[in-house]
């Protein structure tokens, strides 16, 4: 199972992290690693050419990981960034309602 969180504090998402294999299918036809990967990539991607922001992300293939913490941020940058992570956190929740038992996904406040 893939398991999935977004982090946020104050109402504001903070980071992402995936890891581990979705077991649906072989490796090269899982679609819902498939599915997982586009969206979590996407997001990064986006991140990073559309608003300029340095996600450092943490990458392991292996375990399946995909890690990264969002640095300080304001006005532009800030709402962009809340905006492309609430998506991936609607495309994530979409995918675990129509594959369940493939994918956790949930939102945890963090503490820090």
């Amino acid at each position: 199972m893939i398991s999935a969180v977004l982090y946020r504090k104050d109402g504001r998402y903070t980071g992402y992290r995936a890891s581990g294999h979705s077991g649906y299918a072989e490796a090269g036809s899982d679609i819902v690693c498939a599915g997982v990967s586009a969206l979590s990539i996407a997001c990064v991607n986006s991140l990073e050419s559309l608003l300029g922001i340095e996600t450092s992300p943490e990458v392991e293939e292996a375990s399946g990981l995909l890690s990264f913490d969002l640095p300080a941020l304001k006005g532009e940058q800030a709402s962009g960034a809340q905006l492309l992570l609430g998506a991936l956190g609607q495309g994530l929740s979409d995918l675990q309602e129509a594959y369940p038992g493939y994918l956790s996904f949930e939102i945890k406040e963090r503490r820090k």
